[in-house]
């Protein structure tokens, strides 16, 4: 079997040489894909795929490690190709002792040097099994070569904060030790050290981790004295039996590994894999920029779309979001929560009938006749009123212990069954295109832990996340053009399973004018972001070109349409418009991180396959330098490019080899001000 296997490896790797051309050709510092393709398949081979592996996860069974456990049971190995790029390989044990079925599913990609698996463990049998606990989706050793240390690269999680998305770099020497997890809330981004994507750089190259769980998970990086350094990666409390064919499962645990020395450029290696396999798509294609404006979603909202429509804007969605106060589109006037926080009543998932008569059929057919997507904001976990529907005639789904109310539990199959139900038929009805669901309040996790018995640590959580997944899934089959918008209190919850069926549409709930520091901010947040998540967005609400396009991304949107600010919303929607597409290209930081004041801060994105590209630069309001020079990456240096001032007063043609050997200067005499360039080739 063996033999077969890495045969079949040396053909992947061979069918994918068109895929490394491509990138070798269009990005010089990838010219050693190939080189990290070979390092992937080895540690596959190793680790997944050999008669004997090394087997990259860990737990204990009746105290039982389960290196020991699984050496003891037999074994099945079955390989399918999913499609051209994707092979998975599955391999079961089954515990003739317990009746425990673990089940790993290891997906290799055969046109990136990435690899994933999950692991899944079922009772087969009519009994409990014993305890499981400290289960280890990721538990594996990584060696470094002599001539440098392992060094730890990521950002930050959403705190609502200017800081949010942060990057950092730690230096993980002899004895170094770094735990990451969850601002204990049960929201998978939430916190600073709740970001659950990481590259790992060693000599001669490393590897980016992700760990895909919409729920309270924890990772650890632990260095020996030497050369090794362990890492573990799961859902952070596990302790429990198995019911009769109860079934768990681990995060997911996602390795793309690269070679070089420059961990910045590598992160385009990712944000290439992650469009091509990760994004949700849209007729076939990874999800396209977006531009939204908010409505109320009645039929008055019409005469108010139609003036952005006379105004030559054309947004791609119009949004009903939760709505301020009692000013909600399901009732909302019963429950704990008056006045200005009237919204958290939630519970009851029907249109008020005296705000919406005729629901919003009427005003989303007339949306769909001129081209555009109605979207809907939907928080059906939180269940904020107990008065409300689910509270009154279903409080045995609920699960006590949240703020702001009750957990729907979507690990209860008849509450994940009703849930099916209900939305699917108002997505049918109402003729919703966008499902925007939210979680407010501090998280899930006191509801879920809370209802755990001390030999159940875990279940509910576990159940749950798999509910929760399984939902969205079941949306998106019984409506193929169904798109997700996820939002839990801004960006907390992004982790790379919900990001394989939503984007978020909001990245952060900072971004409102009485925030201070919210412009810089925003800034830092695309700064950092884009590194990892390609496709982000947010909302601005105030009109000067500074503030507005420091929110450029390919989710945008502003506030109100007036006379007053009709000029600058037509100015910033169509400036977005051209360069958004452009923002799903490389990504290139061409300053250090920085919240000061003094300082500037600036970035590129490139497409080196058609040769054009953006440059956004920012002066800020204390800096006294009113010049820089910004070295550009990516560029064919043979080549002309025509580069476009938006403020200018017109094109000017600069050789490829300028641009990156001795910069494009950049001089603005005001302050604060921002800058943004885009180019082409000027033989495309």
């Amino acid at each position: 079997m063996t033999d077969r296997i890495i045969h079949r490896l040396t053909a992947v790797a061979g069918s994918a040489a068109a895929v490394i051309a491509l990138l070798s050709c269009a990005i010089p510092s990838y010219a050693s894909v190939d080189g990290a393709m070979r390092q992937r398949d080895q540690w596959a081979e190793t680790h997944l795929l050999n008669s004997n592996p090394q087997l990259p996860f860990s737990f204990v069974c009746d105290d039982n490690p389960s290196y020991a456990f699984l050496a003891a049971c037999p074994n099945e190995f079955d390989t399918v190709m999913l499609d051209k790029n994707r092979t998975r390989h599955t391999r079961v044990w089954v515990d003739g002792k317990t009746g425990l079925e673990v089940r790993c599913l290891a997906v290799v990609y055969n046109d990136y040097p990435a690899i994933e698996w999950t692991v899944y463990f079922k009772n087969t049998r009519a009994t409990n099994t014993p305890i499981l606990r400290d289960i280890q989706g990721l538990d594996a050793r990584f060696e470094r070569a002599d001539g440098g240390e392992f060094e730890l690269h990521g950002i930050k999680g959403d705190s609502c904060s200017a800081d949010s998305y942060q990057p950092y770099r730690y230096l993980l020497d002899a004895d170094a030790a770094r735990r990451f997890a969850p601002a204990s809330s049960g929201k998978s981004c939430d916190g600073p050290d709740g970001w659950p994507y990481y590259n790992l750089q060693m000599p001669g190259g490393g590897v980016m981790l992700a760990v895909g769980w919409p729920g309270q998970w924890a990772a650890s990086f632990t260095r020996d004295k030497k050369n090794g350094l362990r890492i573990t990666a799961g859902q952070e409390l596990t302790r429990m039996y198995l019911k009769p064919g109860e079934e768990i499962r681990t995060p997911l645990i996602a390795l793309l590994f690269w070679k070089g020395t420059d961990p910045g450029q590598s992160q385009n290696l990712w944000r290439r894999w992650y469009i091509q396999h990760n994004m949700p798509r849209v007729a076939g294609r990874p999800q396209p920029p977006v531009a939204q404006i908010q409505v109320s979603g009645s039929d008055q909202d019409i005469e108010y779309v139609n003036r952005f429509l006379l105004a030559g804007i054309k947004p791609d969605i119009c949004w009903r979001d939760a709505g301020a106060g009692a000013v909600t589109w399901y009732p909302s006037d019963i429950g704990p929560y008056k006045g200005k926080d009237a919204w958290l009543n939630t519970g009851t998932w029907e249109i008020d009938p005296t705000k919406y008569p005729r629901g919003f059929r009427p005003f989303s057919d007339w949306v769909h006749q001129h081209g555009m997507k109605f979207l809907l904001w939907f928080e059906p976990e939180r269940v904020g009123s107990p008065e409300s529907w689910l509270g009154t005639n279903h409080p045995e789904w609920l699960l006590p212990g949240t703020s702001h109310g009750a957990l729907l539990n979507e690990g209860n199959p008849a509450a994940w069954e009703w849930l099916v139900e209900h939305i699917d038929g108002m997505i049918k009805s109402q003729g919703i295109d966008w499902y925007r669901e939210d979680m407010n309040g501090a998280g899930p996790l006191p509801a879920w832990r809370g209802n755990d018995a001390v030999d159940r640590q875990g279940i509910t959580e576990n159940l749950y996340v798999q509910g929760h997944l399984a939902f969205w899934d079941e949306l998106k089959r019984r409506n193929p053009d169904l798109c997700i918008d996820s939002c839990a209190s801004g960006g907390r919850r992004n982790d790379l399973e919900t990001m394989r069926r939503a984007v978020p549409l909001l990245r952060s709930d900072f971004q409102f004018p009485d925030m201070p520091g919210v412009v810089e901010g925003n800034q830092g947040h695309t700064y950092g972001l884009s590194f990892w998540l390609p496709f982000q967005g947010s909302g601005v609400y105030s009109y000067d070109s500074y503030s507005y396009r420091s929110f450029y991304m390919a989710s945008f949107g502003m506030a109100l349409l007036t006379a007053d600010n009709i000029t600058a919303q037509q100015k910033a929607y169509a400036e977005c418009r051209r360069i958004a597409p452009l923002m799903l290209g490389d990504y290139h930081p061409l300053t250090p991180y920085s919240l000061a004041h003094d300082a500037w801060i600036a970035w590129q994105f490139n497409r080196p396959e058609t040769g054009d590209g953006v440059i956004q630069a920012f002066r800020r309001a204390e800096c006294r330098e009113d010049e820089m020079i910004f070295r550009l990456k990516g560029l064919d240096p043979d080549a002309s490019y025509e580069v476009t001032d938006f403020d200018g007063p017109g094109a000017r043609r600069i050789v490829g080899s300028e641009l990156l050997e001795k910069g494009l200067t950049v001089k603005v005499d005001d302050k604060p001000r921002a800058v943004v360039l885009v180019y082409e080739r000027a033989d495309h």
